[in-house]
């Protein structure tokens, strides 16, 4: 019975870590060394082991209810990649890094966004993640854990936001259509401006413009008959 207690204490010695694990060792409930990977050897009763994963956690952030800067309540949420650098710090400076880092991402999501307008939050996305991967990687640091990137992922609003929204973005266009329609009659006029100009230095083109407008108006099973006066005889007429 000896025997088998021995070697079952013998076996019990060995771990094996795969090549993204590490072994965080207590030495008597003191920090030791961290091992790994492969096989290592754990004292029983003297030593102690953690495991830490050393892959990239992918973590979605559940929705957030945000006010943004303009009072516009939304709900947002985002998935955050992030991984452990320092196994000991994970370990030993916070209690569960997986659930702290998910509570900072929460608040720290709320915070930023409640700083930016709504329209921000639509077109900006890229600036606001960056925004909060910085703050949450200098905050996690101390724990260890490099936060690689965040991503917004959804903007959810109201009907009554949409609405308006749609109302705003309807407003907009006809606004860029009147200005463009005020641009074309600007430029039409200066054209027109132009020709007159070009035409009362020519008596000729005159004359000429006169019978072009003679064709266009006597066109097929038209009655109308026209006979072109000279404005300049009228002038002269009322002079007298």
């Amino acid at each position: 019975m000896l025997l088998f207690m021995l070697i079952g204490l013998v076996i019990s010695m060995f771990r094996v870590l795969r090549e993204y694990e590490r072994g965080v060792i207590f030495m008597l409930g003191r920090f030791y060394r961290v091992k790994g990977p492969g096989l290592i050897i754990v004292i029983p009763i003297l030593q102690q082991m953690v495991r830490v994963d050393l892959r990239t956690v992918v973590m979605d952030v559940p929705t957030q209810d945000v006010i943004s800067r303009d009072n516009v309540s939304v709900q947002v949420n985002a998935v955050i990649y992030f991984r452990v650098m320092d196994p000991e710090r994970a370990i030993i400076q916070v209690e569960n890094y997986l659930e702290a880092t998910s509570q900072l991402s929460q608040t720290t999501l709320r915070s930023v966004l409640g700083q930016h307008e709504l329209d921000d939050m639509l077109a900006e996305r890229d600036t606001l993640n960056n925004d909060i991967q910085h703050i949450l990687d200098k905050q996690t640091e101390a724990w260890g854990i490099k936060v690689a990137n965040v991503e917004i992922k959804h903007v959810d609003l109201n009907e009554t936001m949409v609405r308006a929204i749609a109302k705003q973005a309807e407003a907009e266009r006809e606004r860029r259509a009147k200005v463009i329609h005020a641009i074309g009659e600007s430029e039409a006029a200066e054209k027109l401006a132009s020709a007159a100009q070009m035409l009362s230095t020519q008596e000729q083109a005159i004359q000429l413009r006169y019978l072009q407008t003679l064709v266009e108006i006597a066109g097929d099973k038209s009655s109308t008959i026209v006979f072109p006066l000279p404005v300049d005889l009228l002038q002269k007429l009322r002079s007298e």
